[in-house]
């Protein structure tokens, strides 16, 4: 059943035009991906949906009684109330049955002891009227929905009688898609729901959005998350919107055979445009009224021809190679029992591992459990930590933040650039910048007028042509869009240096990481694969658990996994323990045989104090290798 249709719907802001003869229809349960660039009017189109917005022209359709729910891309909720507070405030219909059952029930007692039979069944009517309908409105339930939901978006019991105020704009954010996901509208429109979530809460809200019996259009640049949930795809392209069924990867594979045959057609057009333009030259040039006829009948053809534009895909895409300008070591960080509290609260404790030369290392984990602390810790921001960390040989590391703190907002994008980069020249500049997808006068805009996207692409560029050969990079596809997305991940799998990366975007740390590091309350886990590895490795350990017991509780696994990590460290250690004793045990070794060697000189042998001492030095030696030897069996 169709519950939003819209008809040549058009939008325009002054001379620009948004929206074009958009037409499109949604049905009851369908979930719906709205992608595109950014700018291209995604926001405006769910604001004329929600009619926040007008449109130009063109119909728009909704059933009767259909109740639309619109989170806005940020939306943030300023109240004194408590987290808990806040999102009761959807259920007030329900709240103030429950009042009145309760006002009910004193009455009734009343008229119980007045004996009043006529009154007291009108109560009773009344009362069973309102208790069905409480019931019916999930009367006994709404409270553990509202915890389920918070605790799905990350929110913690200690957490729900925290005050609105309190809260960071990100979590302001969650309470807002919270209270929006418990009115449960007929149709929801969400801008960017994963923004400020961790891949835990991300994973919740996929399952939620699967199981909501309501129409769920989502505007969203994480590709993993509209991998899972949308089943259509509207794409908003030249103020067209083009419908494809199917998932994301079903749009792109659909899309790129479209590319494909727009490419042909624009091929065989070209081919025909100068096939007529050489019989044009050709009929010219033999002069003659005749051939001069035929020829401007031929030119005016090819003036009323529509033209095909030329595909992007055929556009010049120079394959640019980002390599440091100083070689580091192979060991570029080592990290040793790193421990940091806040006070009576412990963050994180006793933190192992190693990155190694043009390794990519994804970094996860829920929120609030210490990466971006430990990101300040590694570039000696926080100073005050236990255990200790070295950075290896010529290792030269810089930090991308979410705020582009680095960015000069007064300089245009070419400026900014070149400032820091003076060795090169004006055509390489603008290369790099094309790569970025800055192209034509875009280079000439201030930074200062720039789009939150455009800006991480101006600080992501800059890092990359710096000294730099070790990156940190907190969240750096936040902001941008898919196109975006492509790009920086092409340009990170060619970076000749080494990353270490927080983020939340699943799709980006499968094709771009070579190591993932999971940051958990129980410590620190390693994989050896991108985040598709990770998730199988996860499911290993999940059904292991599973075959030796089925009635496995949480608490259980958890200690069960505590214990597979202890057991990990103590292999580890005994293996450094082998290493070195094999080391200590070679160098006793070789200095034996050189006491042995020094035993046939003639200037030993013929010295009697100087050989008994030789002698005894060697067979004290030998006790300790012996020794050294029992040991290294014992561990091995």
């Amino acid at each position: 059943m169709i519950v939003l249709s819209c008809n040549n719907i058009s939008k325009s802001y002054v001379v620009d035009k948004v929206l074009d003869n958009v037409t499109f229809s949604v049905n009851h349960g369908e979930k719906i991906g709205l992608v595109g660039l950014n700018g291209t009017g995604k926001s405006t189109l769910f604001n004329i949906i929600s009619n926040e917005l007008s449109k130009d022209s063109g119909e728009l359709y909704v059933t009767k009684d259909c109740k639309i729910g619109h989170l806005k891309q940020d939306t943030q909720i300023e109240s004194d109330n408590t987290v808990f507070e806040e999102t009761l405030k959807v259920f007030e219909d329900i709240i103030i049955i429950e009042e009145n059952i309760r006002e009910l029930e004193n009455k009734i007692s009343f008229e119980a002891q007045n004996k009043s039979s006529i009154k007291l069944q009108e109560l009773m009517d009344e009362y069973a009227a309102l208790c069905e309908e409480f019931e019916n409105k999930n009367g006994y339930g709404y409270k553990s929905e509202i915890k389920g939901v918070l605790k799905g978006l990350g929110f913690n019991d200690n957490q729900f009688s925290q005050p609105i105020y309190q809260l960071s704009g990100g979590q302001k954010s969650r309470v807002a898609l919270a209270k929006m996901l418990l009115q449960k509208p007929n149709i929801l429109l969400l801008d960017e729901p994963t923004n400020h979530l961790d891949i835990e809460s991300i994973n919740w809200l996929e399952k939620y959005i699967r199981e909501y019996e309501g129409a769920v259009l989502i505007i969203s640049h994480d590709r993993f998350f509209l991998n899972a949930v949308v089943n259509k795809i509207f794409h908003l392209q030249n103020t067209h919107v083009n419908v494809y069924n199917g998932n994301y990867s079903v749009f792109m594979k659909k899309r790129k055979k479209e590319r494909e045959l727009q490419t042909k057609k624009y091929e065989e057009q070209q081919k025909d445009i100068n096939k007529q333009e050489e019989i044009v030259r050709r009929f010219m040039s033999y002069g003659g009224k005749r051939y001069i006829r035929q020829a401007k009948s031929r030119q005016k053809m090819l003036d009323r021809m529509k033209i095909i534009d030329k595909p992007a895909s055929m556009r010049e895409k120079a394959k640019i190679r980002f390599t440091p300008k100083i070689k580091s070591g192979n060991d570029i960080l080592h990290v040793e029992n790193l421990t940091k509290s806040f006070n009576d609260f412990n963050l994180f404790s006793d933190l192992n591992f190693n990155i190694y030369r043009q390794e990519r290392v994804g970094l996860i984990g829920p929120n609030g459990v210490g990466k971006t602390t430990l990101f300040k810790i590694l570039m000696k921001k926080i100073k005050d930590y236990n255990g200790n960390f070295k950075v290896g040989t010529h290792v030269n590391t810089a930090y991308f933040d979410q705020e582009q703190s680095s960015l000069n907002h007064e300089n245009t994008i070419l400026d900014e650039i070149w400032d820091d980069n003076p060795r090169l020249d004006h055509y390489q500049i603008r290369t790099y910048l094309a790569q970025f997808l800055f192209t034509g006068d875009d280079i000439y805009k201030e930074i200062g007028d720039l789009s939150g996207g455009e800006k991480s692409r101006v600080a992501l560029l800059k890092l990359m042509l710096s000294d730099a050969n070790f990156l940190l990079m907190d969240e750096p596809t936040n902001h941008l869009d898919i196109d975006s997305k492509e790009i920086l991940e092409d340009a990170l799998i060619n970076y000749e240096g080494t990353l270490l990366i927080i983020s939340h975007d699943r799709y980006f740390l499968n094709k771009v990481t070579t190591k993932i590091l999971e940051l958990s309350k129980e410590g620190l886990a390693e994989y050896l694969g991108n985040y598709n590895y990770y998730l199988e490795k996860k499911n290993e350990y999940l059904y292991d658990d599973i075959d030796d017991e089925y009635s496995i509780t949480k608490t259980e696994i958890k200690a069960r996994r505590k214990k597979e990590k202890e057991k990990k460290q103590q292999e580890k250690k005994k293996k450094l323990e082998i290493e070195q004793l094999e080391v200590e045990i070679s160098g006793i070794e070789k200095k034996i045989n050189e006491l042995e060697e020094l035993m046939c000189n003639p200037d030993v042998f013929s010295n009697p104090q100087k050989s008994k001492e030789i002698h005894q030095e060697t067979n004290n030696l030998k006790q300790k290798l012996e020794k050294m030897f029992d040991e290294w069996v014992k561990l091995t």
